[in-house]
């Protein structure tokens, strides 16, 4: 249990800094105006040293806050104020009202503050190897080099070392949040199962539809001739579509659509994942019905509904590919080069074309992977586990292939493919895909009440601006 209040001894030592800074009162001042005469006649002002009594010119920075056994003052509130309000300026978001929102601003340094106090008390740290590292992910992130990233913070007047701060303190609530509340977090067996029956019941009342299309498009800013022109080819489509004709036939000899030789065939759509006009259209169609001509900004469009079918009968008849592969990742760092680190693999790969040295004793002995302890083996891996990039080159390989070095985010890959299998959606990725969607429920829940916890027990004192 934290103390309820700031300790005597340092809450004086506070407030006599604040008292040393310029707080005099109004008694003290009249004395030091009457002793002022005196004094300049009895000595003369020393050059570059400001008697007692003179004034310095030099702006008083007061307490606005009091927590625990720190303070926030009036010009840190005041910086991280202009800090919010020119970032949401460059966000394109609308200002509230200055007083709102100091008051919120002043409510999240509160909260803020009593975390990193008690992250403090417990020894969460960040080192700044730790934290080079997140800034550098950041950056790659935006696409931008560290120093770029750094020169375009300062030119919008954001210091570097201030936003490097911002960024350990990030970590380091992010982490005291993770031991006092993510590790905490329990889902039942029971919970899974109400969970995936609701997901599935949802899915039942949702469906997908099969569809091909028709296009007749109209060219940018055509004339009003060209687009009866092209009406009129619709209409001919639509006639011939009446009177029996094959759709997809009619779609390779008519359609404007990339998918004109496909017979049109767009493939399985969710209705509110298409333009409204059309979903409202298909709505009314049974198998094998086409729509009345569609006018839209591109053209004129006829769809033809091929099938219907209800989510869950789309996820029950699902299958996906699995791949078993395993890896060697060298990152690249100050002391191994892009150029060395391709160099290495290339050579590895050459020696296992070679049959001179096994996948997993080169993974154990360089991967810079947590998979190197089992021989860079992954286990199995559904389409969307890895990197777009690794995923793309893992697809090109046949089973027992070894890729050539292989760029993603991480750093250069060596990557076989141990062998491949088709399966349905397995009823544990299921309820796993449950177990996480119900974690992250709970966490918002969980986090709020924590941290409303964390300020509750949090001695919080307001200062006004005569310091008092």
């Amino acid at each position: 249990m934290r103390n309820a209040s700031m300790h005597p001894i340092k809450l004086a030592a506070v407030l006599l800094c604040a008292m040393a800074a310029g707080s005099v009162s109004a008694q003290d001042a009249k004395a030091t105006a009457e002793a002022k005469p005196a004094a300049a006649a009895a000595a003369p002002a020393t050059k570059g040293f400001t008697q007692p009594g003179q004034s310095s010119n030099t702006p008083i920075d007061a307490i606005a806050i009091i927590i625990n056994d720190e303070v926030i003052t009036k010009r840190e509130l005041d910086e991280r104020l202009k800090t919010v309000e020119r970032r949401m300026k460059e966000q394109n978001v609308a200002l509230p009202d200055r007083a709102d929102l100091q008051r919120q601003l002043t409510e999240r340094m509160i909260v803020e503050r009593a975390q990193l106090q008690l992250a403090k008390e417990m020894g969460v740290r960040v080192d700044d190897t730790m934290l080079d590292r997140a800034i550098a992910r950041i950056a790659e992130q935006q696409k931008l080099s560290v120093q770029e990233m750094r020169n375009q913070m300062e030119k919008s007047g954001t210091t570097f070392a201030a936003f490097r701060e911002e960024i350990r303190e990030e970590i380091i609530m992010q982490r005291l949040r993770e031991h006092e509340v993510d590790a905490k977090i329990q889902i039942s067996e029971a919970e899974v199962d109400s969970f995936v029956a609701s997901e599935q019941a949802a899915a039942a009342e949702q469906f997908e539809v099969n569809i091909s299309q028709i296009l007749v498009r109209i060219p940018e800013n055509a004339s009003p001739e060209v687009i009866a022109q092209r009406k009129a080819r619709a209409d001919e489509v639509a006639r011939q579509l009446r009177t029996g004709a094959d759709f997809a036939k009619i779609a390779a000899t008519y359609s404007d659509a990339q998918d004109a030789l496909q017979g049109g065939a767009v493939g399985w759509r969710q209705p509110d994942r298409l333009p409204p006009v059309f979903a409202e259209a298909l709505t009314k169609l049974r198998p094998g019905q086409v729509t009345p001509i569609i006018k839209s900004v591109g053209g004129f469009h006829i769809l033809k509904m091929v099938d219907k079918r209800s989510m869950a009968e789309a996820q029950a008849q699902t299958a996906v590919q699995q791949t078993h592969a395993r890896h060697i990742l060298l990152k690249v760092t100050p002391a191994l080069s892009a150029a060395d680190a391709k160099r290495k693999l290339a050579e590895f790969k050459e020696k296992l074309d070679n049959k001179s040295a096994k996948f997993e004793e080169l993974a154990r002995l360089y991967s810079n992977d947590g998979s190197s302890g089992k021989g860079g083996d992954l286990g199995w891996l559904y389409p969307g586990d890895a990197l777009p990039e690794f995923e793309a080159a893992m697809n090109a390989l046949k089973p027992g292939e070894v890729s050539g070095p292989v760029e993603s985010s991480f750093g250069y890959h060596l990557i076989e493919v141990l062998e491949r299998k088709t399966d349905d959606v397995s009823k544990e990725k299921q309820r796993n895909e449950a177990r996480m969607a119900l974690r992250e429920r709970k966490l918002v829940e969980a986090v709020e009440d924590w941290q409303r916890q964390v300020r509750d027990r949090a001695y919080v004192e307001f200062r006004n601006d005569d310091g008092k």
